[in-house]
């Protein structure tokens, strides 16, 4: 039997560290392609193009790894590389990452990594985003590895749920284990930093601080990583609050 096609991507651009680190580390489980920005792509969600051309080039093949780089966003890029050709089949699963930083909590909303886990997962194809709370360029991805090979080995094994994607966040040091958790309920406060150029002009520099709402629940993914555990949450495509649709219908619409 032919092995399993893995789609690769992220939003650090093909160049990043994490992203080569994830080749290495599935290499022994399938046939590889990659398809990433060209550059990075931070904070896109899952932002498409609609104004620019979009194009990609195939980078030289590595330890039978072909890349191809495209100016586009995540999303872009898994779209392209579904829809134009480059791929003989459609991919038994898509990996994304390893993201340099943490998209926990309500970061998942905002995520290039996710919003590529998202798209792939939109298209039935089981999917899962990878990050690591740690922003360093140069970050030790090692002790990470075996999680991921044990993930993606069991969702080879088993897929996933149509519209349901995995997102998986490893802390920084020493690492317990594994649990499965859910999304933590918090947000971003002070996000911006006022600062003044030098002809004495004011602009304005992301910054910010998150606030957690729930830091002792141990279900949630923000709780797992502060405790030294890799957390995995289950997250699902479709954003209807259905709880909430039958209590909708009794207002006077």
């Amino acid at each position: 039997m032919s092995k399993p096609l893995i789609l690769v991507t992220n939003d650090d651009g093909i160049e990043a560290k994490g992203i080569k680190e994830l080749i290495d580390t599935i290499v022994p489980l399938g046939d590889i392609i990659v398809f990433a920005p060209d550059g990075p792509r931070s904070g896109m969600s899952n932002a498409i193009t609609v104004n620019t051309p979009l194009r990609f080039k195939k980078i030289e093949m590595c330890d039978n790894v072909l890349r191809f780089a495209c100016n586009g966003t995540p999303t872009d890029c898994v779209k392209l590389a579904l829809h134009s050709g480059v791929l003989h089949r459609k991919p038994d699963i898509l990996l994304s990452g390893i993201n340099h930083g943490s998209n926990a909590a309500i970061n998942v909303i905002y995520s290039g990594t996710m919003g590529a886990a998202f798209e792939g997962c939109e298209n039935s194809i089981p999917s899962i985003g990878f990050s690591l709370a740690n922003y360093d360029g140069k970050a030790d991805f090692n002790f990470f590895k075996p999680y991921i090979i044990k993930i993606v080995k069991e969702v080879l094994k088993h897929g996933l749920p149509r519209a349901v994607c995995l997102n998986v966040n490893a802390p920084i040091g020493e690492v317990k284990g594994l649990k499965i958790t859910r999304q933590a309920w918090g947000y971003w406060t002070d996000e911006f930093e006022k600062r003044i150029d030098p002809n004495g002009h004011s602009y304005y520099w992301m910054s910010g601080y998150f606030k957690n709402e729930e830091p002792a629940n141990h279900q949630t993914d923000e709780w797992a990583l502060a405790n030294g555990y890799v957390s995995i949450v289950p997250s699902i495509i479709d954003l209807t609050a259905h709880d909430f649709v039958d209590e909708m219908k009794t207002w006077n619409l």
